[in-house]
């Protein structure tokens, strides 16, 4: 029992990291339909900015703060910039950002070498918690709480306030959104500044536990990728539900089957895509 439930809470910590670069992932496929392949290079971009302020400050605040405007930036200067030019035709946009991304991973290479690295944990989140015969880090059970905030605060910015209002008029009929008055292409920049913002957030919050390294982007996208295919392509509620499904799926199965551990990842989403080839809660 005490094993299961602590892969059940190390699962929990994978659904959060997972949710926090999925949920900028669909919310940019949601409003823009870009098939973002350098997302992954966002969260890689924040532990590097990240560990770069640290070095220099000690601060994991300001660092966070610094890392999230950063990547924000270089996501809109992206789609401002590149991503638009090609309006709704996937197929280049889906190169250009395979081209940012290689591009991204090389210059983090040449900037900050190729050493893998891990950011320090905060003071007061060392330790850990013990409940009967569980122990479990306190830092793991802190980004899950911090996941979980943000997830609430995204469902309330979306379905509680006029910016969520007007981006859900931007992914139902985008060109009805703009003879209201809807900014669409700003709004567009600024969805995509805030996923990037969020990959980078979710790169700061793993920082300690996965830390850094050139490629760890192609390494964490296919995970990305698996959650909104199974939760559906621009949902958040899709995004948090696949983050649970495929983050437990994905510890459980490395720790029970290590030789099987792509397949029981990739074998829902599958079987998700036979029944309901928009995911869980995609629409057509």
């Amino acid at each position: 029992m005490t094993y299961l439930i602590t892969q059940t809470l190390n699962g929990l910590f994978s659904a959060a990291l997972l949710f926090l670069i999925a949920s900028g992932l669909t919310l940019a496929f949601g409003v823009m339909k870009i098939v973002n392949i350098a997302h992954g290079s966002f969260y890689m971009l924040g532990v590097y900015v990240a560990y770069t302020v640290i070095l220099r400050t000690q601060s994991l605040l300001l660092a966070t703060v610094v890392a999230i405007v950063v990547v924000a930036a270089v996501g809109f200067v992206m789609q401002r910039f590149f991503l638009r030019r090609f309006g709704s035709e996937p197929l280049p946009q889906m190169m250009m950002t395979m081209g940012f991304a290689l591009l991204f991973r090389d210059g983090a290479l040449m900037i900050w070498g190729g050493d893998p690295f891990t950011l320090q944990y905060p003071a007061l989140l060392r330790g850990s918690v013990e409940a009967g015969e569980v122990v479990f880090p306190l830092y793991r059970l802190f980004a899950i709480v911090v996941a979980g905030l943000v997830g609430v605060g995204l469902w309330m910015v979306n379905d509680r306030t006029l910016v969520g209002a007007r981006l859900r008029a931007t992914v139902d009929d985008p060109e009805m959104a703009s003879a209201t008055g809807i900014n669409v292409a700003l709004l567009s920049g600024l969805v995509f500044a805030a996923g990037a913002g969020l990959a980078a957030f979710g790169g700061v919050m793993g920082g300690p536990i996965l830390g850094g390294y050139p490629g760890i982007d192609f390494d964490l996208l296919p995970l990305a990728f698996v959650v909104v295919i199974i939760g559906g392509m621009g949902s958040l509620k899709g995004a948090l539900v696949g983050s649970i499904v495929v983050g437990m799926i994905d510890n459980f199965g490395k720790a029970l089957v290590p030789e099987l551990s792509y397949f029981t990842l990739f074998a829902p989403m599958v079987i998700v895509l036979a029944l309901k080839p928009t995911g869980l809660y995609g629409r057509a």
